[in-house]
Order: structure tokens, then C-alpha cells, then sequence
């Protein structure tokens, strides 16, 4: 029996036994809480939570040049992977795996399989659903930012100008990751030529663009759509930041999905959201909502100062109270982006809520099933390592939620409130061809 329930009895029981004494007035009944709505409408307000704006028009050339090139393996040194091997429209802009798979990988998909002599990519490929709706943040460890350089200099390349949009800038970047698209030296590409986008030096990244971008010039096709897309600069001044800002054109166009039962709402509709919905609503704006260090457990090769763990946007930032802390990723359309969290640790929204609700038992108690057989071995689960993560486990979640299994059920059919069913098939955005004759993804 929980305190309010006592205190009601015990007051009950003492009216019982003494009665109402002559010339009391009768307590008078206390106001019933407003309606669901009322309240869910006010603590909406209260988090700043407002309906958002159609996206702007896209420029029709330039989502046609982004189009190809998102869809081209071109783009990657052994001319074996697209953007879309990992952002696959057929498993929601991400690929279903809980960490990702680069250059040499086999087959497409959550069945994608290692490479001889690849390694996983240390975090999970992020869905591209929404992302041009001005996030604050780009990458797992937050090293791109909307506003200025965020990340300490030598974390990123040295940008070309005229990229201010934080797409456009993400855009640039897989290239130049061995593991994800660039290969490493010595690699033969799928036509039996030499890889020489693996040839430059990591620092090189303004020749590795440059590489790219002959590759692409010396297709007929690419230089049209080039041409269509930028008519003010000429073929010889084409650079890789022109690249990047068409295929960040088409991922506004394509991945922009903001028709949920949760928008409609916000519109006004009372009936777009079920009660179980509203319910799990007011709990996410109350006591269930995001945090950045969230104690998830440490899955994968590790990157950067942390090997064999990954310390996240500490290795970023090279500050130790930032280890292990992540981007908190955008809930819009998470029903459909499974695994979670940045290594796919978790399997469902069931698990996630679960994990929320005590992170430190449930980290100490982590079920290594949920991972798929190949990760299980790389699962750092030793009483050091735990301890370290719980350290810095944000302040909010170091006491449990203590949320009964209803308004677990209730959140996470709030998540799912979330999503646009738009984006729940999205093939017909994927070209029947690229301009380079290599296979789509």
C-alpha cells in the first residue's frame, strides 16, 4: 500500500469512528482532475512541444543528382557500397543491424554478414527518417553541431566553404571512413582495379573528395545531372560539397515523414491518439523521459581513446564526465527503427523502456541474448567495466522510475504514436538504375 493510499484510509477509518460533530460543515469534495486532454495539452506546452512546419521545397535537379548518387556504390573505394547499403529505404533508412557493416560486407539488410578480414563498424547506422528536420546534433558521439564547429579541432575535416547545412555536411563524411565506404590500402575494387580512394592518407580528405569527384565527372550522366543541378559552375569547378548538398536534398525530400497520430494530435485532433497513448504520453513529459548517458551496455570493437569500449561523446570531447554518454536519438518513427540504442543493444521498445525503468539493475542483469550471435562474444559485460558506466550514468536515472508494467506498455504505445505510416514502405523511392551500372543496394 503506498502512502497517499494510507493516509486515505486511516482518514476514512477516523471519520468512521467519530461521525461529523454538530454545526461541522462536511468537508467539501475535492475538484476532479481535468480532462486527459487538458493535461496532456498542458504538459505539451510546458516541454515547448509544438507542431512542426512543412519542409521547405527542394530543388527538383538537385534531388534528382542527389537521388543517383545516393544509390551509386561509385561513391565507395571498392565501388561495393551505397549510402543506401546502410540507409536502405527497405528497412527504413538504416539497415536492421545492430552494428553496421561496411566495404566487403555480403548481402544487404539485417542478413548483411561480415567481409574476410572486415571488422563491425563500432556503432549502429543511425536512421536517416527526419533527420532534416534541424537536429542539434549529428554522428553517436555529437561531433557534428548546427551551431559552429562543436567538436574540438582534428575531430572533423577541414570543410569546404559554402557547406552550412549540418546534412550537408554529415554528407561528406562516409567517404572518408575506411570501414564504412573508403577501403583500406591495397584493396582491389569489384572491377579489378585498384582501390585508390584507399591509397591517401587519413588526413588527405580534401584528395579523397577530389578522387571521387573524377570518378564522377567521367560519367556522361553524372555530368548532366551536375550541370542541371548547379548551371552556375562549370564541370572543372565541381566539387564533393556539391555532392553533398544534393544528396541532402534528397534525404529532406525522401526521409521526411511527419504525419503520426502524435502530429494529428498536435493539430488539434483529440482523437488521433488512443487513451493508452495519452497515458503514456503524460508519463514520457513526466518521469519517463530522454537522457544522454543512459547506461546501455558496451557492445562492439570499441573506437577511438576507449578501445576496447567506446567512451562516446568523451572521445569527441576528451572529457571523462562525457564518457559513455551518447546523442539521444529522435523518436520519431522509433517503431520502425529497431535495434536501439547506438549499438543496437536492444531489440524492441519493450526492452528499451524496460532498461529506462532500472538501468542499473538491468545493466548489471544485461541479457547477452538480445544481441545477435555474432556480437555476443564483443559484449563487455565484466564488473569493471559496468562500474565505469554506471559512474557516469546520468543523475535522473541512478533512482529507478519504478514504473508498474502498465505504464510501461503505456509508453512505449506512446512511441509508437510516433509514427508516420509513410514511412512505414518507402521502395518506391529506389531507382531501377545509377548512372555508374553498378548494382543498387
Amino acid at each position: 500500500m503506498n502512502r497517499l493510499s494510507f493516509t486515505l484510509l486511516s482518514c476514512g477509518l477516523a471519520a468512521l469512528g467519530s461521525g461529523c460533530g454538530a454545526g461541522e460543515t462536511p468537508p467539501t469534495e475535492p475538484p476532479p482532475p481535468p480532462p486527459i486532454d487538458q493535461q496532456l495539452r498542458q504538459s505539451m506546452s510546458n516541454a515547448g512541444v509544438i507542431p512542426i512546419g512543412a519542409m521547405p521545397a527542394q530543388d527538383p535537379a538537385l534531388v534528382e543528382l542527389g537521388r543517383s548518387l545516393f544509390f551509386d556504390p561509385v561513391l565507395s573505394g571498392n565501388r561495393d557500397v551505397a549510402c543506401a547499403t546502410c540507409h536502405n529505404p527497405l528497412t527504413h533508412a538504416a539497415d536492421g543491424l545492430s552494428l553496421a557493416i561496411g566495404t566487403g560486407g555480403i548481402g544487404s539488410g539485417p542478413s548483411r554478414t561480415l567481409g574476410a578480414g572486415r571488422q563491425f563498424i563500432p556503432r549502429r547506422a543511425p536512421s536517416l527518417l527526419n533527420k532534416g528536420l534541424g537536429l542539434t546534433y549529428l554522428f553517436w558521439d555529437a561531433r557534428l553541431s548546427r551551431f559552429g564547429p562543436g567538436a574540438p579541432v582534428g575531430v572533423n575535416p577541414v570543410f569546404p566553404p559554402g557547406l552550412t547545412d549540418i546534412l550537408e555536411k554529415q554528407a561528406m563524411l562516409p567517404v572518408l571512413n575506411r570501414a564504412e565506404m573508403r577501403g583500406d590500402a591495397g584493396d582491389v575494387d569489384v572491377l579489378g582495379s585498384p582501390n585508390e580512394l584507399a591509397a591517401f592518407a587519413d588526413s588527405e580528405s580534401t584528395q579523397v573528395w577530389r578522387a571521387i569527384m573524377l570518378r564522377l565527372r567521367g560519367i556522361p550522366e553524372y555530368l548532366a545531372k551536375f550541370n542541371a543541378a548547379f548551371p552556375n559552375i562549370s564541370s572543372d569547378q565541381l566539387g564533393f560539397q556539391q555532392a553533398a548538398q544534393a544528396i541532402a536534398a534528397f534525404e529532406k525530400q525522401a526521409f521526411t515523414a511527419t504525419n503520426s497520430p502524435l502530429d494529428r494530435y498536435l493539430g488539434r485532433d483529440d482523437a488521433a491518439l488512443t487513451a493508452a497513448q495519452k497515458q503514456g504520453a503524460l508519463l514520457f513529459f513526466g518521469k519517463g523521459g530522454s537522457f544522454a548517458n543512459v547506461g546501455a551496455p558496451q557492445v562492439g570493437p570499441g573506437t577511438g581513446s576507449g578501445r576496447p569500449l567506446d567512451f562516446g561523446v568523451g572521445d569527441v570531447f576528451g572529457q571523462s564526465p562525457y564518457r559513455f554518454a551518447f546523442r539521444v536519438a529522435p523518436l520519431r518513427n522509433v517503431e520502425l527503427t529497431a535495434p536501439y540504442m547506438h549499438n543496437g543493444a536492444f531489440p524492441t521498445l519493450e526492452a528499451v523502456v524496460r532498461h529506462y525503468n532500472d538501468a542499473t539493475k538491468d545493466l548489471r542483469g544485461y541479457d547477452v541474448t538480445l544481441l545477435p550471435p555474432a556480437l555476443r562474444a564483443s559484449y563487455h559485460g565484466d564488473d569493471l567495466t559496468i562500474g565505469a558506466i554506471l559512474g557516469r550514468l546520468d543523475f535522473r536515472l541512478k533512482t529507478p522510475l519504478d514504473l508498474t508494467d502498465g505504464e510501461q506498455a503505456s509508453l512505449v504505445a506512446f512511441l509508437k504514436s510516433l509514427t508516420d505510416p509513410a514511412a512505414a514502405d518507402l521502395r518506391s523511392i529506389i531507382p531501377s538504375r545509377v548512372p555508374s551500372g553498378l548494382p543498387v543496394p
